[in-house]
């Protein structure tokens, strides 16, 4: 077989060449510290590659997310530490206003005590996250969750953060969950009188005795109405559990006896009462949980517009007052339960964000890891590769030049 010279030059050439891009992939390699200068230097390991750095960065994502709950739930547990401490005071000024040794004048300074603290709860309810939103308006958070009646303004969808692949988290709580809601779970009852009695009963709380008369998770509603007389009561009894409420049943009149403590108001369930009921005089007993006249600004503001009422000297002002009175200290304290519960909520979903963060920076390693025993370069092996490609470039180059000298005029020489 005769080899031209164009052959050998061209074989020679291709040679180096070769040797040369070799030679400069790897100078790329240790300038960039990366095994793949291109996807087809290892076309399986960047395609596993491009799936974590986007796992990668959706951790990263979701530990930023986190961070922003962190930073909501914060506000709201000082949001709401604010008004535990403010409901405490409040309550203290209720039991102040029992006190039937009080002038009207004491009565009106104190309903002016109350409004403050009203109005403080307000901007306590509409306080704002770092973003200037709403905190406790649901979805809404470009408006205030309260106006300055005390109307919730904002909707019940919480705001949900998404923290984690398969996890999302309230970053805040809706307002009328705080503001106008009783504790989950209570069977506590709200009792109160009618606005337009004439007589002198004060009434207590209601309170389920028997449980085994079909009332042992506070599901009936009672409304009392006293006969023209005063001398018996009708107890109205409703099932409120179901949507919509039961029909209301009219028991039959029960008699009443000056001086009694307690009304008897059917499935278990009894009524302190003390003072005397006139005739047509009207009451009720509402289980909490099912309450829909739970609203902290309104019994505030409408219990500091009755203390600026005059009722020295007046029995039956001064037990309206004190129904009144009762009836809001009822709603202070499960409202107060309520907020603890919401905090205590609030510290779980921080603990469970405290956690996520521990796990997804375990995560962030092994996919840095996984990552880098891919991509990253093992200098030791490129090194020697470059030596050992230094020295096949130059054997190329000997080579060439070695069998470019053959020719029929050298060896003739």
């Amino acid at each position: 077989m005769r080899i031209s010279s164009s052959l050998v030059f061209q074989t020679g050439l291709k040679t180096i060449n070769a040797q040369q891009s070799d030679l400069l992939h790897l100078y790329q390699q240790i300038g960039t510290g990366q095994k793949m200068v291109t996807p087809a230097d290892d076309p399986l390991g960047a395609s596993q590659a491009i799936n974590l750095s986007q796992s990668q960065a959706q951790n990263a994502r979701y530990a930023d997310n986190r961070a922003v709950a962190n930073q909501n739930l914060g506000t709201e547990e000082d949001a709401l530490n604010s008004l535990t401490l403010l409901l405490q005071d409040v309550r203290t000024r209720l039991v102040e206003t029992g006190n039937g040794t009080l002038s009207d004048a004491d009565r009106s300074t104190l309903a002016g005590i109350l409004r403050q603290a009203r109005d403080t709860a307000l901007g306590v309810a509409n306080t704002t996250d770092g973003n200037g939103l709403y905190l406790f308006s649901g979805s809404r958070g470009d408006i205030p969750a309260y106006d300055a009646s005390g109307n919730y303004s904002g909707d019940d969808l919480q705001r949900l953060i998404q923290a984690d692949q398969t996890r999302r988290i309230a970053g805040s709580d809706v307002g009328a969950d705080i503001f106008e809601r009783a504790q989950p779970g209570t069977r506590d009852y709200l009792s109160a009188a009618g606005a337009g009695n004439t007589g002198t009963a004060v009434l207590g709380r209601a309170a389920i005795t028997d449980n085994t008369q079909g009332n042992a998770d506070a599901k009936f509603s009672f409304s009392i109405q006293f006969d023209p007389t005063g001398t018996s009561y009708t107890v109205t009894t409703t099932d409120v559990s179901s949507d919509p409420p039961g029909a209301p049943v009219v028991g039959l009149p029960q008699p009443w006896t000056p001086g009694q403590t307690s009304l008897d108001l059917g499935q278990g369930t009894t009524l302190e009462i003390k003072g005397e009921p006139a005739g047509g005089d009207t009451f009720t007993a509402e289980p909490l949980k099912h309450s829909t006249g739970l609203n902290l600004f309104k019994a505030l503001g409408d219990l500091a517009d009755a203390l600026e009422q005059p009722a020295q000297g007046d029995d039956r002002a001064l037990a309206s007052l004190r129904n009144l009175m009762n009836t809001t200290s009822q709603t202070m304290a499960t409202l107060y339960d309520n907020v603890l519960t919401v905090r205590a909520s609030v510290g779980a979903r921080m603990n469970e964000l405290t956690a996520l963060d521990n796990s997804g920076a375990q995560r962030n390693l092994g996919y840095a890891k996984a990552l880098s025993d891919i991509e990253d370069l093992d200098y030791y092996e490129a090194t020697t590769q470059l030596s050992l490609r230094k020295m096949a470039l130059e054997g190329a180059g000997l080579a060439f030049q070695t069998i470019q000298g053959l020719s029929l005029f050298n060896r003739n020489k």
